[in-house]
């Protein structure tokens, strides 16, 4: 078993014992540099990352390899990727970019591959001046978009 298969063994192992956290990706680089990037149902805590970068260390044997290990979560600006991401942030604002267009709005449901994002705009009154506000509603399947991030307010 190459040191890759190892340590994915490793993650998957140390992630049972943390149901609420899951990966979001692993590398290992030619130089053997391990970087492990998870997330949490209800965030990620150092010690979260403590325990998980325990788990595959201390499993590792330096004399038969020499390594270096980071494990850190994704970061609130990083894209989401994973389902379990988008129902994490259920009722918060996403921006999601697909092939044809791009969206702002509120995340209102997951299920099945598919995400509901109710966006609110201001939009041309039909007849006569001004604007009125209009809410739209669209149901995107999770494979199309090609990139979601929150948007943080401060």
């Amino acid at each position: 078993m190459n040191l890759k298969e190892r340590v994915k063994e490793l993650i998957d192992k140390g992630l049972e014992e943390h149901p609420d956290l899951f990966l979001i990706d692993y590398s290992v680089g030619g130089d053997n540099l391990i970087k492990v990037i998870i997330d949490g149902d209800h965030g990620v805590g150092i010690e979260d990352c403590v325990a998980l970068s325990r788990a595959i260390e201390h499993n590792l044997d330096r004399e038969e390899e020499d390594f270096s290990l980071e494990v850190s979560s994704c970061g609130i600006a990083a894209p989401l990727t994973l389902e379990r991401q988008y129902t994490k942030n259920i009722g918060r604002e996403i921006e999601v970019k697909t092939a044809t267009a791009s969206h702002t709005g509120i995340l209102q449901t997951v299920s099945e591959g598919k995400i509901t994002l109710e966006v609110t705009s201001r939009q041309p009154k039909p007849q006569g001046k001004g604007k009125i506000t209009v809410t739209e509603t669209f149901l995107l399947p999770i494979e199309d978009i090609k990139e979601a991030t929150l948007k943080l307010k401060f």
